[in-house]
C-alpha cells in the first residue's frame, strides 16, 4: 500500500486559518505532520478563533499543533514566528507560503500605489521572509521542503489584478531559483499553483448561478477545484514519494490553463 507519510515532520502553514491553507494544514496533520498554523492577528479576534479551531482539527488527528501571529510582510515578525516554532518544535521540515491577497481590482492606470504594493508585500516579499527564515534552519539540517501556493494567474493574465498576476509570476520564479540554489543541500523547493477553488474568499462568485456558469466554460473539468484537492497534492509533494522532484509549479485547476475556448478548434 502507498501510502502519504510525514510522521515527525514539522511543518509551517502561512495564512492558514480558513480556505485552502486550512485544507492544507489539514492534510499535513492527516499524514502525521506537526503543525503551525500561522494567521494574521485582527482586532476582532476573529482570525484567531479560526486558526485554534484549524489548531484543534489537527490535534484530534493525533499530532501537535500551534497557532503563530505574524503579518508575513513584515520581517521582523517573521523571525519571532520562526523563534516560536524552534521553542515548540525544535526546528522545522515542511514551509508552505500560502497566505496571500488579489488585493483590489483596478487597470493600472487607476491603481493606487498603496494597495498594489501591498499584494507583493503580502505574497511576494512575505514568501520570500519565510524561506529565508526556513532555508537558514534547512541549510544546516541538509533535509526540508518548500512548497509555494501560486496560481494559474503566474501564467493567465487578468485584467485588473496586475499586481497579484506579477506577484504569482515572480513568485515561480523565486520557486525555481531557490530549487537551483538548494538541490545539493537535500532541500526541495516547488510551487502548486491552484484554479479556480471553492472557498469562502469567493462564494460570490460559485454562490451565483450567472457567474458560476461564466466561471465554468473556464474550466474543461466543468467544476470548481475543493480545497482538499490542494491540501492532498501538497502533502504529497512534500512527502517522499515526491523525493525527486524540485523546481516545478504543479497545476492543479481542472485544466484552466488549457485554453478551453480553442476545444472546438481554433
Amino acid at each position: 500500500m502507498i501510502t502519504i507519510d510525514l510522521k515527525g515532520r514539522r511543518a509551517l502553514v502561512t495564512g492558514a486559518s480558513s480556505g485552502i491553507g486550512a485544507a492544507i494544514t489539514h492534510a499535513l496533520a492527516e499524514a502525521g505532520a506537526d503543525v503551525a498554523v500561522n494567521y494574521l492577528s485582527d482586532p476582532t479576534g476573529q482570525d484567531a478563533a479560526a486558526a485554534a479551531k484549524v489548531a484543534e482539527a489537527a490535534r484530534a488527528l493525533g499530532v501537535r499543533a500551534i497557532c503563530v501571529a505574524a503579518d508575513i510582510s513584515d520581517a521582523g515578525q517573521v523571525e519571532k514566528m520562526f523563534a516560536t516554532i524552534d521553542q515548540e518544535f525544535g526546528g522545522i521540515d515542511i514551509l508552505v507560503n500560502n497566505a496571500g491577497i488579489d488585493g483590489v481590482a483596478a487597470r493600472c492606470w487607476e491603481s493606487d500605489p498603496h494597495n498594489w504594493y501591498r499584494v507583493i508585500q503580502i505574497n511576494l516579499f512575505g514568501a520570500y521572509h519565510c524561506a529565508r527564515e526556513a532555508l537558514k534552519r534547512m541549510t544546516v539540517a541538509r533535509h526540508g521542503v518548500i512548497v509555494n501556493i501560486s496560481s494559474v494567474h503566474e501564467s493567465i493574465p487578468w485584467s485588473g489584478y496586475s499586481a497579484y498576476t506579477c506577484s504569482k509570476a515572480a513568485l515561480a520564479m523565486l520557486t525555481q531559483t531557490l530549487a537551483q540554489e538548494t538541490a545539493d543541500l537535500g532541500i526541495r523547493v516547488l510551487g502548486v499553483a491552484p484554479g479556480a477553488i471553492k472557498t469562502p474568499i469567493n462564494e460570490s462568485v460559485w454562490n451565483n448561478p450567472d457567474t458560476l456558469k461564466d466561471l465554468l466554460r473556464k474550466i474543461p473539468s466543468n467544476r470548481m477545484g475543493e480545497p482538499s484537492e490542494i491540501g492532498r497534492m501538497v502533502a504529497l509533494l512534500a512527502s517522499d514519494m515526491a523525493s525527486y522532484v524540485t523546481g516545478p509549479s504543479l497545476l492543479v485547476d481542472g485544466g484552466m490553463v488549457l485554453y478551453p475556448s480553442f476545444r472546438h478548434g481554433g
